[in-house]
């Protein structure tokens, strides 16, 4: 492996984390202009949210191969046009639409996956720093792209909106030109006997359930929430509020959780991991209370967001720290992503079907919380050992 790295590898970090989720979870806030742009129902859109999650899933699983062959800052310079290509021809008509927000979604999922193999490349020893830095890029650009949404759409058109997404997509690409002369490859003929049996191994399958039921819980609460709040009594104004702080309330655990999952002690870190898990089981049980009290549904949101925003920065953080090699970081990191993002994407839409089937949330809630128990199980598993490939 090179040691050496450009100048422009961090603001490269940077630039990839604002554009791992923006462009395309800032379009769900302006469905209803795109839907009258384009003359269809709005409902007939509701696949831009799931879609790129089932991308996630179906192309997370070629990112080493591709790694190995071309190299992992080559690949994201190809990836990095890719997606502002897909970005850009989304403006065109409804078809187009969808196939780029197809290209985006196989885009960022070579980057979710190689993302911290490439830290771990190019910066071992700043493992926690640097996932900080590209997660809470991450957050805030999500958090201020869906701020000025609507605003960007009023004063231009939706179509306007796509277009600075398209840019920011082309900033990230000229930012990470400099990084194409210090390429590193995945290296090619590093597979053992245990790497191709990795199905044989409990921890892998760990982390894999864990990394899943994550997601699940995450995009589940995410999507639903809102609408439980609303038909248990509160306004649609408290709702937007509650939905605010479970987004706003990533950005100081995107800032301290991977840091300090690299600097605690052992017995430390399983503390905080059981604070964080007790918090999300204890606000999906809240769920199980009818009330319109509001404060009441702000302690649920504060609790299940802390929960899954303390979780997912560990994640990208443990993928390293439980690998010995950037190789091997990329499969662990394509194996979890891989099962995470089909539960991520199954979750929303089955939580939503079961209150359909039986009337009620009762259902649906029970189920989750039990998710959520054997999620902790999985995460008391992923941390029992120092190395799991």
């Amino acid at each position: 492996m090179k040691k050496t790295h450009s100048r422009l590898l961090i603001p490269g970090i940077i630039m990839l984390g604002i554009i791992l989720r923006t462009p395309f979870t800032t379009l769900p806030t302006v469905l209803s202009d795109i839907a009258a742009g384009l003359g269809v129902d709005v409902s007939s859109l509701g696949l831009l949210t799931s879609l790129p999650l089932l991308t996630f899933a179906i192309f997370s699983p070629f990112a080493i191969q591709f790694a190995k062959r071309l190299g992992i800052e080559r690949l994201f310079f190809l990836v990095l046009i890719v997606l502002t290509v897909g970005s850009a021809i989304r403006t065109i008509n409804l078809p187009f639409l969808y196939l780029g927000t197809i290209l985006i979604g196989a885009g960022i999922a070579f980057l979710n996956v190689l993302l911290p193999s490439l830290i771990q490349a190019n910066k071992p020893k700043q493992l926690g720093f640097l996932t900080t830095l590209y997660i809470t890029s991450m957050g805030m650009s999500t958090a201020v792209a869906a701020s000025v949404a609507v605003p960007i759409t009023k004063a231009t058109s939706w179509q306007g909106l796509v277009n600075v997404l398209t840019v920011l997509c082309a900033i990230a690409l000229i930012v990470w030109i400099p990084n194409l002369r210090y390429n590193h490859h995945l290296e090619r003929n590093q597979a053992t006997k245990s790497d191709s049996k990795w199905y044989t191994n409990k921890y892998v399958w760990a982390i894999m359930i864990y990394g899943g039921l994550q997601s699940l819980l995450f995009y589940t609460s995410m999507t639903w929430l809102p609408t439980m709040a609303v038909q248990a009594g509160l306004s649609k104004v408290e709702s937007g509020l509650l939905a605010s702080v479970f987004t706003l309330i990533s950005l100081p655990y995107s800032l301290t959780v991977p840091s300090l999952t690299t600097r605690l002690s052992d017995q430390k870190r399983h503390l905080m991991l059981m604070i964080l898990v007790g918090a999300g089981i204890l606000g999906v049980a809240m769920l199980l209370v009818p009330t319109s009290n509001f404060f009441y549904w702000l302690i649920i949101n504060a609790l299940i967001g802390s929960c899954v925003s303390a979780l997912f920065p560990y994640l990208m953080v443990t993928f390293s720290m439980k690998s010995t090699t950037p190789e091997k970081t990329a499969q662990l990191s394509g194996l979890s992503q891989t099962g995470g993002y089909i539960f991520a994407a199954l979750g929303p839409i089955l939580f939503g079907y079961s209150k359909s089937l039986f009337h009620s949330w009762t259902p649906a809630v029970v189920l989750l919380l039990i998710l959520t128990l054997i999620m902790a199980f999985a995460l008391y598993q992923v941390e029992k050992v120092d190395k799991i490939l």
